[in-house]
């Protein structure tokens, strides 16, 4: 994999130009005919390299595919994304990510697929994207800053990191809470954050993120189309999702920075900035019996770990990520 990275800057480092395989051979020092072997392998993958006698090879054109080649090329991380595991299609990076982080998988380590047989996101609900048009990859952390009752701060700081990296493609959304990313009022993206840890260290969080990037409006299921959008639905042209993926991972190892310095109140403030949610007549669903079955009020700000607060004639009501939904509150 990295001698077919190290081919392809290469290649691109000529721009129009050729490059001979002989010179390919000398700077990376192994044989011609290893370099035809691995031109041969980023063909397969997609990569279009047109050969010429006497010139040499030339790339004429990337595959619109997450490889880990593709993405790497717009990473400034220092940890984040610097191990890619790519699959075309998988059940769920979350749980391809749990499995790695089990066995001692590297912090910063990205699972990045084209397609999810088995995605979902928050309360379990499912999460729909065609292959090859969205976004779908999960994160693993280790946090050594954090607690274990911050977790949910993580996930709301992922929220934050996707807003960011849609502006950067021209793309206006905000925050419905807790980490819904909405865009024209419709949902865009998914994020699930899960947690191993003991009493009082995190082993390792996963951050799995779904954004519809790509979808176009017929490939959404009738029964969700209505609730549903994606980041070229409202750009009015594609995204290149592999530049995507890559400032996203750049803007959320910002930010974690950012927390392991000055704590997590600059997130927070920053979700407050991009919240659709905060001053609007609410109504709270609850999701068991350990929440009230329905009450409405005005969702006035988030708390330090991020629960909602929702001023009722009751009076105020703390609001728990992973017990309620939030609707619109009807109007009269």
């Amino acid at each position: 994999m990295a001698l077919r990275a190290d081919i392809l800057a290469l290649l691109r480092s000529m721009g129009e130009g050729y490059v001979s395989g002989e010179e390919i051979a000398s700077r990376l020092g192994i044989s011609r005919t290893a370099v035809w072997k691995h031109i041969q392998e980023l063909r397969e993958a997609g990569y279009e390299i047109e050969s010429r006698s006497r010139n040499g090879y030339r790339l004429m054109g990337s595959p619109d595919r997450l490889l880990p080649a593709e993405i790497e090329r717009h990473l400034q991380t220092e940890i984040l994304g610097r191990h890619i595991v790519y699959s075309e299609s998988t059940q769920s990076t979350n749980e391809d990510a749990k499995k790695l982080a089990a066995a001692g998988a590297a912090d910063g380590t990205v699972v990045v697929t084209e397609f999810q047989g088995d995605g979902h996101g928050r309360l379990a609900r499912g999460w729909f994207s065609p292959y090859g048009k969205g976004a779908l990859f999960s994160v693993i952390l280790r946090p050594q800053f954090a607690l274990p009752q911050e977790a949910p701060k993580f996930t709301l700081l992922a929220a934050v990191a996707v807003v960011k990296a849609m502006k950067s493609c021209g793309v206006e959304a905000g925050i419905k809470w807790p980490n819904d990313v909405l865009i024209d009022g419709k949902k865009s993206t998914g994020i699930l954050t899960e947690m191993s840890a003991a009493m009082e260290c995190i082993n390792y969080i996963v951050i799995g993120i779904g954004v519809n990037v790509n979808t176009d409006a017929a490939d959404f299921p009738e029964e969700v189309r209505k609730k549903a959008t994606s980041m070229k639905l409202a750009a009015g042209h594609s995204i290149d999702r592999a530049r995507f993926v890559g400032e996203l991972l750049n803007i959320l190892e910002r930010l974690l920075h950012q927390a392991q310095r000055e704590g997590f109140a600059p997130i927070l403030d920053a979700w407050r900035r991009d919240s659709i949610t905060l001053g609007q007549d609410v109504r709270v669903i609850g999701m068991n019996e350990a929440v009230d079955a329905t009450f409405e009020g005005r969702a006035v700000d988030i708390d330090a770990y991020g629960a909602l607060l929702v001023d009722t004639p009751q009076g105020q009501r703390r609001v728990l990520a992973g017990d309620v939904s939030i609707r619109p509150q009807e109007k009269a």
